[in-house]
C-alpha cells in the first residue's frame, strides 16, 4: 500500500493562519469570510467565530489557503510556513532575493530551493525591501550558506540590500544570460552540472509557471527560449551540462519545432505539457520519464493550486511548498469560481478511495494560493470535495 500522505499539522496551520499577512486584513465588505484576517482565541459567544478562526476560507479539511494579495506577501508567508521556528536544524541558511517585477528571474531562482543551497525566494521591490520581506528575513535568523560562500542572501538580478547581511550576486544582462549565470552558480555549489534541464517559454508565463514547483523540488535548472529561436546563452548553458536531457515544457505553438530543431546534438529532447495553460499544468503533473517528473497518476499527493491570471511571480513565491511537506505540482485554474473540466477530470482520476476503513487509506492535500478574488470560497470548496477520500462502491455482480 502506498505510504499515507502527510497531513499539515495543527501547529503549522495555526502559524500560517496567524501570519497570513498583508493584503488579507479586515476591510469593509458584506462577505466577512472573504475580508477577515484569522484570529486566535475567538470566544464561543461570537456569532462569526468560525469565520474569525479562518474557516472555511483559510482552511478546509483538505486545503489550506495562502491568501496574500501579491507574490511578496505569499513568499513571506510560505517561507514561515515551511520554516516555522528559529531552530538551527529547521531554518534555511540563506534566502534568494529577486525583484518582484521580474517573473523570469523569479522562476530561475526556484531551483535554489534544493540542497545544498536550500534558499527559498523572497522579493524586493526595485532597490527596496517590503516590510513583509524584512520581517521574514528577521524571523529566519540566517546563518549563511557554506555552499554560497557564507552568503546569507543570494541576490538575483536585484540591487536591494537587506541591512548588514552578507550577500552574493548573480547577474545577467537579460533573462537568458541570467538563467545561464544561475545555472552555473548552482552547478558550482553542487560540484557538478546536472544531467537535466527544463526549457520554458520566455514569452508566455502561464506555460512556464509550473516549472517553478518542479525546479524547487528537483534542483533542475530552468532555462528560457523564444518561440522560434533558442538564444545563444541558453545554448551555452545546455552545452555546459554535456548532453543533458532537455525537457521542453509547453506545446509547439509556444515553443516551436524551429526552436527544438536548434537543440539537435545538444542532448536528448523530450517535450511535455498540454495545448492550453490548464492542460499544460495537468500533463506536467502526470508526466514522468525515469527519475524526472511528478508522475501523479494515483491518489496520495500534495498539490498547489494557482490562478492562471495571477502574477507569474506567485508560482516562484510558493515553490517551497512543492519542495517540502506534502510535495506536489503547481496546477493552474482559469476561473475564480468554477473548476475547469480538465482539472475536475484529473482530480477524479486521482481521488482517494477506501473499501473498509478510511484510516487505512491515502490522502490528497492542497495549498490554495491567492485571495478570494482569484480563487473564490466556492471554488476552494469544489477542490476540497475533489480531494476527499470516498468509499469505493463495488460494481454489481463483482466479487
Amino acid at each position: 500500500m502506498m505510504a499515507r500522505a502527510r497531513t499539515p499539522t495543527l501547529a503549522l496551520l495555526a502559524l500560517l493562519l496567524a501570519t497570513l499577512l498583508a493584503g488579507c486584513g479586515r476591510e469593509d465588505s458584506s462577505d466577512d469570510q472573504a475580508s477577515s484576517r484569522p484570529q486566535v482565541g475567538v470566544k464561543a459567544d461570537e456569532d462569526d467565530a468560525a469565520a474569525d478562526l479562518g474557516f472555511p476560507v483559510f482552511a478546509t479539511k483538505n486545503t489550506i489557503r495562502v491568501a496574500g494579495a501579491d507574490a511578496v506577501a505569499d513568499a513571506a508567508a510560505v517561507v514561515r510556513a515551511v520554516h516555522p521556528d528559529g531552530a538551527a536544524a529547521s531554518r534555511p541558511q540563506a534566502v534568494t532575493l529577486v525583484d518582484a517585477g521580474d517573473w523570469r528571474a523569479a522562476l530561475i531562482a526556484a531551483s535554489l530551493n534544493r540542497a545544498p543551497l536550500s534558499a527559498p525566494t523572497l522579493f524586493a521591490r526595485g532597490s527596496t525591501l517590503p516590510p513583509a520581506t524584512t520581517g521574514a528575513i528577521r524571523a529566519l535568523n540566517l546563518r549563511g550558506s557554506k555552499a554560497a560562500g557564507g552568503a546569507q542572501v543570494i541576490r538575483i538580478g536585484t540591487s536591494a540590500r537587506p541591512g548588514a547581511l552578507k550577500t552574493t550576486d548573480v547577474r545577467g544582462k537579460d533573462p537568458f544570460a541570467l538563467a545561464r549565470s544561475v545555472d552555473a552558480f548552482t552547478a558550482a555549489a553542487r560540484g557538478r552540472p546536472g544531467d537535466r534541464v527544463i526549457l520554458v517559454s520566455a514569452e508566455n508565463p502561464a506555460y512556464a509557471a509550473p516549472a517553478a514547483a518542479y525546479a524547487a523540488k528537483s534542483g533542475d535548472p530552468i532555462l528560457f527560449t523564444n518561440k522560434d529561436v533558442v538564444p545563444p546563452d541558453t545554448i551555452a548553458a545546455i552545452k555546459a551540462h554535456k548532453k543533458p536531457t532537455i525537457y521542453v515544457l509547453g506545446p509547439s505553438s509556444i515553443i516551436s519545432p524551429k526552436a527544438t530543431k536548434q537543440l539537435k546534438g545538444l542532448g536528448k529532447v523530450v517535450r511535455t505539457g498540454g495545448q492550453d495553460p490548464i492542460s499544460n499544468s495537468i500533463e506536467f503533473a502526470r508526466f514522468s520519464d525515469g527519475a524526472f517528473g511528478w508522475g501523479i497518476t494515483d491518489p496520495g499527493h500534495g498539490m498547489v493550486f494557482l490562478a492562471q491570471g495571477a502574477d507569474p511571480t506567485v508560482a516562484a513565491a510558493v515553490a517551497p511548498l512543492s519542495a517540502s511537506g506534502a510535495y506536489g505540482p503547481a496546477l493552474l485554474l482559469s476561473s475564480p469560481t468554477t473548476l475547469d473540466k480538465a482539472m475536475a477530470a484529473f482530480l477524479a482520476d486521482i481521488q482517494p478511495g477506501f473499501a473498509k476503513d478510511p484510516v487505512r487509506g491515502v490522502y490528497n492535500r492542497a495549498w490554495v494560493i491567492g485571495d478570494t478574488k482569484v480563487i473564490s470560497p466556492e471554488l476552494q470548496s469544489s477542490i476540497d470535495r475533489s480531494l476527499e477520500i470516498t468509499p469505493i462502491v463495488a460494481k454489481k455482480g463483482a466479487k
